[in-house]
C-alpha cells in the first residue's frame, strides 16, 4: 500500500492525519502544499481534491479527503493500535469529542475564513478575537468531557482519535495566544499526547517548508 499525504505545514487537518499515520506506524510520502502561495487552487491539486483543501491522502493513487474520514479509514484497514474504542457507545462519545474540534471550532478559524475576514477589512486584533472566541467556546464544551474520560490522554489511557485532533487545535490556540488556563484537563491531555514519539514526529517543526 503506497501512501502519499498532501499536507500543509501548520494546517490542523493534515496535522491530524500525520498523527494518525504515525500512530499506526505507516510509512508515507509527504507532499507539501503551500497554502499561502495558493498551491491548493492549482488545477493539478483540484483534480485530487475538488474542495481544494488539505489533506488529501492518496492510497495506491486513489485520493481520500476529509481528515476524519481518513482517520476512520486508517482504523478500519489497520485496526491496531486503535484510534476508536470497540464499544459502539464509547465510539460515539469519542466521535462527539472529535467533532467539537473538527466541526465546531476548526471551520470557523481556518485560512480561508481568516482571508475572508481580512477581505472584509477586519483588522488583526479583531481577527484574533474571533479565533479565540470559537476555540474557547468549543473548549468549554470539551473540557468536562476530557476531565471525565481521560486516563492520561484525551480519552482513555492511550492516544486515539481525540488526541489526533486536540494536539493540532491546542497548537493553533498557541499561535493565536488563546488563554488556555480555563482548560486544565485539555492542557494536561494535550501536553502528554504531544510527548508521545509518534505524535511529536508529526509536529509542524518536522514538516518540510511550504
Amino acid at each position: 500500500m503506497k501512501l502519499v499525504l498532501h499536507s500543509a505545514k501548520r494546517a490542523s487537518a493534515p496535522y491530524r492525519v500525520r498523527i494518525g499515520l504515525n500512530l499506526k506506524a505507516l510509512a508515507y510520502d509527504l507532499h507539501p502544499v503551500d497554502l499561502v502561495a495558493n498551491a491548493h487552487q492549482e488545477k493539478s491539486y483540484r483534480a485530487l481534491n475538488a474542495q481544494a483543501l488539505v489533506p488529501t491522502l492518496e492510497v495506491d493513487g486513489r485520493p481520500l479527503t476529509q481528515s476524519l474520514a481518513i482517520l476512520e479509514w486508517l482504523d478500519e484497514v489497520v485496526p491496531e493500535p486503535r484510534l476508536l474504542p470497540t464499544a459502539p457507545f464509547e465510539r460515539a462519545i469519542v466521535r462527539g469529542m472529535a467533532e467539537i474540534i473538527a466541526c465546531d471550532i476548526h471551520p470557523l478559524n481556518n485560512l480561508r475564513i481568516l482571508r475572508q475576514l481580512t477581505a472584509l477589512e477586519i483588522g488583526e486584533t479583531d481577527r484574533n478575537a474571533w479565533v479565540a472566541r470559537w476555540i474557547s467556546d468549543g473548549f468549554h464544551a470539551l473540557e468536562p468531557m476530557v476531565a471525565k474520560y481521560s486516563g492520561g490522554f484525551a480519552y482513555g489511557d492511550a492516544p486515539g482519535l481525540v488526541d489526533c485532533l486536540l494536539v493540532p487545535q491546542v497548537f493553533n490556540a498557541g499561535r493565536f495566544n488563546v488563554d488556555l488556563s480555563p482548560f486544565p484537563a485539555i492542557q494536561a491531555a494535550a501536553a502528554r499526547a504531544a510527548r508521545h514519539p509518534a505524535i511529536a514526529a508529526a509536529h509542524p517543526d518536522h514538516h518540510p517548508e511550504r
